[in-house]
Formats: structure tokens, sequence, C-alpha cells
């Protein structure tokens, strides 16, 4: 008999969903260990599988834009030892034939690890499902279909006696537990244009109502003079350059946020039912548009061991891997504190600013502009014109106050408007 091998979804530590975004394989091909199989689409990051093994590829059971979860079978192989026997039919139709006829052997009581948990999840006895996958296979659409038909059944007779509710004119948002955010899906008005969404438009919408749903926010503005700042980047930025990095007033930002974490850890933590989490290492997220796909965060680890520099060349990498779609799993995940730099795109004020759950805390920056101000020189005031922008912390107020968000803040704005002339390269 054949050995099979399954290529399953791989974890990734954070319970993502993903969608299939393309197969470098077809049934048939001879596939090579590590050469990539299949890639699929996240929230985050778009990733390569690679095939676990030498064989043939004999079995695709999730097609392109399909949705897949942590566990599920994505295909099967055939070794590359039992190509020798099955290598007899000289066809990729026969290996398949042979292979399948193997598959065929374990019976439909072979469940993959996600339709079983499916089965738990929703008391189903696999028994009253009609399998749909290949040779019978019950699949995780299978199951789920079985589910929202009891649902609609049940439903049915209480639908019938209620009257008729009027047509949707605009798509609603419901409120519905954190874990059950949804659409209600309406009519398209005649004569516009249907657009798909993306895997990642689809889950930033999910991450954004559910962080809305579960945490309390609120946001404090600070005001932060960054004339200092700007004529520190005037001075160095061409050092910097020279040394193949950008300096970005982002990276200032960021060293400022380290500083302030260090003095206030409360605000990098994780907010759990029963304890905060305050974590030792600052891992700090940026946000990053990605046009008219959505937005992503990638993350510097560690960002407590940089200084100025190596915060700017990390940030500089991490952004450029994210537009070009390279960034790896390990690149998004982890983040302990985010910065939205909003104020790039000419914005003065954003709030709130959705915090990145599980995170208690998100730093906005609007836009720099010159403004006259109100100043003391040499103990008396005078007017004058200054570089200045908007600062806003959002907080879970579940997990912080206040005096902790404004406390943190102060920080932040201290450190910009104090920046010395020296570097800390």
């Amino acid at each position: 008999m054949p050995g099979i091998t399954d290529v399953l979804v791989p974890a990734n530590g954070e319970g993502t969903r993903a969608t299939v975004l393309r197969w470098c394989k077809q049934v048939g091909d001879r596939v090579v260990k590590d050469e990539p199989l299949v890639e699929l689409e996240t929230d985050k990051v778009t990733v390569e599988i690679p095939s676990p093994a030498d064989g043939r590829l004999v079995e695709i059971l999730k097609t392109v834009d399909a949705e897949v979860m942590q566990d599920e079978v994505l295909a099967r192989l055939i070794s590359a030892d039992s190509i020798a026997v099955v290598h007899k039919a000289a066809t990729p139709a026969r290996a398949e034939q042979e292979a399948n006829t193997a598959i065929a052997r374990e019976g439909r009581a072979a469940l993959s690890p996600s339709v079983r948990r499916l089965l738990s999840e929703n008391s189903v006895v696999a028994a009253d499902i009609a399998g749909t996958g290949r040779n019978g296979r019950i699949t995780a659409q299978d199951v789920m279909r079985h589910v929202a038909g009891d649902s609609v059944r049940q439903s049915s007779v209480a639908a019938e006696a209620a009257p008729s509710p009027p047509p949707a004119r605009i798509a609603d948002v419901v409120s519905l537990p954190p874990r059950c955010v949804r659409i209600v899906e309406t009519e398209f008005r005649p004569g516009s244009s249907r657009i798909p969404h993306t895997a990642v438009r689809r889950r930033v919408a999910e991450h954004m109502s559910r962080s809305m749903l579960e945490a309390p926010h609120v946001t404090t503005l600070f005001e932060a003079d960054l004339t200092r700042v700007l004529a520190h980047r005037a001075r160095y930025a061409p050092i910097y350059g020279e040394r193949g990095t950008r300096l970005t007033l982002t990276a200032y930002f960021t060293s400022a946020c380290v500083r302030a974490l260090r003095d206030h850890p409360q605000v990098n933590a994780t907010f759990h039912a029963d304890a905060m989490e305050v974590h030792a290492d600052v891992n700090i997220g940026i946000g990053t548009a990605l046009g008219d796909k959505g937005l992503i965060v990638p993350v510097i680890h560690r960002a407590q061991s940089m200084n100025l520099f190596g915060l700017a060349h990390r940030l500089g990498e991490l952004v450029y891997a994210a537009r070009i779609g390279k960034l790896a799993p390990e690149d998004v995940r982890g983040g302990t504190f985010t910065i939205s730099n909003h104020g790039v795109g000419g914005s003065l004020l954003a709030s709130p600013i959705v915090i990145n759950r599980p995170q208690v805390a998100i730093l906005g920056v609007g836009k720099v502009e010159r403004r006259v101000c109100v100043m003391e020189v040499d103990g008396v005031e005078a007017i004058g014109v200054r570089s200045m922008c908007y600062l806003t912390l959002t907080i879970d107020h579940r997990a912080l106050d206040a005096f902790q968000a404004n406390a943190f803040l102060s920080a932040v704005t201290s450190t910009l408007e104090a920046w010395p002339d020296v570097d800390d390269q």
C-alpha cells in the first residue's frame, strides 16, 4: 500500500485563520522535500508551505480562496519510496488512482484534527454527516454546513410565524459575543461594482471589531514639540544614509516609547481575565499601510536592546519587507505595544485608534506641522514658531487608568522635546 503523507496547515501560535492563495504544484507533479507547495495568506503575512517529504502530489483538498485553520489537511503526497511501486502505471492519473485506493482503505472514520474538533465543539456525530471530500471524507466545511442547516431548521418554524423584516438597504454590523462578530449580507445596488474582500481585509475587519467589543477604549491627547528631534534628524540623517539606513521620525517615536515603557511597564502588558501579564521585552509593532490591501503590523523585537540607529535600521527592513510581501511569520508575532503613525498621510488627529488586542495600549502620531506657540525663553514668555504634532494614547480601560496613560504619554513627550544634540550610535 502506498505511503501517504498529509500536508497540514501549520501552527501559527496565535490561532490565525488563513486562505489558500496559490498552489505551486498540481496533482500528479513530483515534489521534493522543503520545496514550496502552496501559499497561504493570513491577515498578517503570506506563508509558503513546503513539501513535508519527497514524492508526488496525489490529492488537493483545499482549493484557491478556501479558508483553512490550523491542522487542517491541505493535500496528500505519495512518498518517494512508494512511487517505485506506483510508477509502473507511468502516468500521474494511475498514481493518483493507486493513492486514492490506499486512502479509501482508511475509511471515513479517519477524520482530520480540525474535523474532530468541530464535531466535539458542536456535539455532532460523524455518522450523521455526508462527506463531500475525496472518497467520502468529512471536511470541516461539511460539519459547518450541517451545523448551519440544523440552526436554519430549528428557526424556520418561528420565522414563518414572525412578521417579515423590512429589506436591508445597507450592511449592518451586529453586536454579538466577541468571537462571533459578523456582517449582515445585503443586496448590492444596481450599477455598483463588487470588489471581493482579500483575506487581509477580512481578518483586519474581524480583529478591529473584536477589539472594540472586548476593550473599552479611552484616548488621551498630548502635544509634542519636535523642534529638537528635527534638528537632530537633519544633522544625522546623511550619516545614517551613508550606512544604508534611512532615519525616519518613526524611529524617534519608537525610541521614546521604549524609554517610557521601561519606566511604565504596566503599559507594556497583556490583559487576562485573572491577571495582568507585564512583559520583560519591549516588542514594538509598527502599523504599516499596504494601500488598498489593508494594513499590517511588523514587530521590532527586543527594542529595548537597540539604540536609535538599530531601531531605524530594523524598522527600514520590516517596512520594506511588508510592502513587497516578504515578511516572515515571526516578523508579525509577539508584539507588546503598537505605534500608528497616521500623520504620514496628513492626518492631524485620529481617535480612537483601535487597540491591537491583546495589547493594552496604542500610540497615535499625527502630522508634524509648524505652528505659532507661546513658549518661555530665559524665564520670559515669548511667541515663536515650533514644529508640533499631536500624540494620542488609546488604552484598554480595563487594564489602565487615566493616571497611568497620562504619565506614560508625558514621558514620551518629554523625551522627544529634550532630545540631545549628540547621537547614540
